[in-house]
């Protein structure tokens, strides 16, 4: 595992806040909604940028709006320098959600290099989607959806799974083609979209498992790293709801990175 000094961290930075802006572009030019999420939208309120030690950057679109700027993204994407990966434009891609990558980089997270796509930094662009309004039915919901997830993160967690039982099972998940897991993906989530609560499918989250969708919907301007990008007018709830007394740091050893084995840097 590589621990990033802080100069290669700033430049790692650098470098998605160029994509953070690439993003911006598109979106506001086809008018497609967009917000930052996660520790991005954390950073932007309680830094006005990035948590210090965090080394990824994540944006959130409703569904409708996720497949409106994957297809924009084969004409306006700069070219030379960025392109869009998710699962049904990348063999062998398995995650339920798109990362815009920079050419000519490399990030290679810890035992995913026998994964054979394209692995250069990258920013995440996750979907949000909808799921029942009802918390009962949002349990099975989830349920259903962290089935798909351990089915496509098998060919990794059959490799860093020590758990031999865990092990086992993932590797007769791996035997599953991508296409039928993902087929059957798309029918389920076909049914789900009457509702007034969204979430990040294939991504693990905590209780109440969904939020308004009004959250990502009702958008301000947020500033980070200097620039100006749109969050949620109701970042304070959901912030909470995510992370507790977010305006608090965590402590030291609770200061997530993502283990990289691999890194090149422009």
């Amino acid at each position: 595992m590589i621990h990033l000094t802080n100069d290669q961290l700033k430049r790692l930075q650098a470098i998605q806040i160029d994509m953070l802006l690439e993003v911006k572009k598109i979106c506001e030019k086809h008018k497609i909604g967009y917000s930052l999420i996660g520790g991005t939208l954390l950073g932007a309120i309680r830094h006005k940028g990035y948590i210090p030690w965090d080394d990824d950057a994540d944006v959130g679109m409703l569904r409708e709006d996720y497949e409106r700027f994957r297809i924009v993204c084969e004409t306006e994407l700069d070219k030379n320098k960025y392109y869009f990966q998710d699962d049904r434009n990348t063999e062998g891609y398995r995650w339920g959600y798109g990362k815009l990558r920079r050419k000519n980089t490399l990030f290679l997270r810890e035992n995913q290099k026998h994964l054979e796509f394209g692995q250069e930094i990258f920013i995440d662009i996750f979907p949000l989607d909808y799921v029942p309004d009802n918390m009962i039915l949002r349990i099975i919901h989830m349920l259903n959806c962290f089935c798909f997830r351990k089915m496509l993160w098998a060919p990794v967690g059959m490799v860093v799974e020590k758990n031999k039982i865990k092990k086992f099972v993932y590797e007769k998940l791996s035997a599953i083609p991508k296409e039928v897991i993902y087929k059957r993906y798309y029918r389920y989530l076909s049914g789900g979209k009457n509702s007034n609560t969204v979430r990040i499918n294939l991504f693990p989250t905590n209780k109440p498992y969904g939020f308004p969708v009004k959250f990502f919907q009702e958008l301000i301007d947020v500033t980070f790293e200097g620039e100006i990008f749109m969050g949620s007018k109701y970042y304070d709830k959901y912030l909470t709801i995510k992370y507790g007394e977010y305006m608090e740091l965590p402590p030291i050893e609770k200061r997530k990175v993502h283990p990289v084995s691999e890194i090149k840097l422009i």
